[in-house]
């Protein structure tokens, strides 16, 4: 694909990913995109060290930002590369990081694509097989306009969800900084990750995350997340498709 042409196209609006990047389901989801985020030990890190306020008002900045980025028919690559170039330091495992550094920057992206499928199918409709083909092509798309290297993205659907099942399984890891942010991943404080009922979060949250973070699901929190999740598409379907997106997104 040609990247110098690509970083100037935004989200088609009539694309899955244009309508529903920009939604606010998309950030209703987020605790299963920075459930997996907090258990990569340099992300985790990264968080730590170089973010000033909770983790959740850290991310409704991060994602807002992302989310223009993604919308604007401008070039983000400048931006991107000031946001990040001095997000560095070591991790717990004595490793080095740097926000830059394209493994790490596309398994941050991964887990907003993964978040992405799954607000959509929770919140609003599933998806078939060829739609998902069709919204990982246009997501391909969206972060080679970042101008970061794409050499570990997978260029199917197929191989992306080999590739978040492989990183799950060999690169995550409860640390100290995963159990710092842990407590704030399972109570969101802010943005509209606050309004998600306690078993939403659970319900939400990515197997691997259960897992290594130890949180059991609860005996009717499959029914509680499936009546809230009923509660959000009655309310979002009587809304206007501009009165659903997030403020980044209709600017």
């Amino acid at each position: 694909m040609d990247v110098s042409r690509l970083r100037g196209i935004a989200p088609d609006a009539d694309s899955l990913l244009g309508r529903y990047l920009g939604d606010r389901r998309f950030a209703l989801a987020l605790p299963r995109a920075v459930g997996l985020q907090i258990l990569h030990p340099s992300v985790a890190a990264a968080i730590v060290a170089h973010s000033p306020s909770s983790l959740w008002h850290h991310k409704k900045r991060v994602v807002s930002h992302l989310v223009y980025l993604a919308y604007t028919p401008r070039d983000p690559h400048p931006a991107v590369r000031y946001g990040h170039e001095l997000v560095h330091g070591v991790d717990s495992r004595g490793r080095r990081y740097h926000g830059l550094n394209p493994e790490l920057f596309f398994f941050q992206h991964a887990t907003y694509v993964d978040t992405l499928v799954t607000a959509i199918e929770t919140f609003a409709r599933p998806l078939r097989a060829t739609e998902k083909d069709e919204l990982y092509a246009d997501c391909c798309r969206w972060y080679l306009r970042y101008g970061i290297s794409a050499r570990v993205m997978p260029e199917t659907w197929d191989g992306f969800t080999e590739y978040l099942d492989r990183v799950c399984a060999t690169e995550l890891a409860a640390t100290p900084d995963s159990a710092r942010l842990a407590p704030a991943l399972l109570r969101p404080d802010a943005w509209w990750p606050r309004t998600l009922p306690d078993a939403a979060v659970r319900t939400l949250l990515h197997p691997r995350t259960r897992e290594l973070l130890e949180v059991r699901l609860r005996p009717g929190d499959r029914a509680a997340s499936a009546a809230h999740a009923a509660t959000v598409r009655a309310v979002m379907g009587g809304l206007t498709p501009r009165a659903r997106l997030l403020p980044a997104a209709r600017r």
